[in-house]
């Protein structure tokens, strides 16, 4: 038997479906899953439409955990499908926030912050938030609410 590595590509038969995904049986006798997400490039609703039990796909050994559940892929065991012409980009993410440009349009880098001061913001940001939760707080004690909400099923 073959001892697989992470980053393999191998023939395997689907064992079983499930909502979340499918197990395929690998050729070193060792089983794993294939998370509904690793199946298609495109949105899987249900696995049963992409996959069926006794199928045998091609998948990509994407990793181990710690317990020795073996991670598969379908879709990283192919290329990716090419992107339509005139097809709208992926927008960009904005977890980061908007990015200052000067006038002349190129983007100006940031100055390097200290730990110190990004410790001072945390801390006034906290403060700023703590006091104005509790003065939320005080202010609906005096409605008479008493604070808490009560459901009536």
């Amino acid at each position: 038997m073959e001892q697989l590595a992470v980053g393999s590509i191998v023939e395997g038969k689907v064992s079983g479906i499930q909502k979340f995904g499918a197990f395929v049986s690998l050729p070193d006798g060792r089983s794993g899953l294939v998370h509904i997400s690793e199946i298609s490039y495109t949105y899987v609703n249900d696995v049963k439409e992409h996959l069926q039990e006794g199928q045998t796909v091609k998948v990509k050994l994407i990793g181990v955990d710690e317990n020795g559940r073996v991670n598969l892929s379908i879709k990283k065991a192919m290329d990716p499908p090419p992107r339509a012409e005139g097809a709208v980009p992926p927008r960009p993410s904005r977890d980061k926030g908007p990015r200052p440009v000067t006038f002349t349009g190129q983007r100006k880098q940031p100055e390097p912050v200290s730990f110190e001061d990004k410790l001072k913001r945390f801390m006034a940001s906290s403060d700023s938030k703590l006091s104005e939760h509790h003065m939320n707080e005080r202010k609906g004690s005096r409605r008479g609410g008493g604070g808490s909400r009560r459901s009536y099923d």
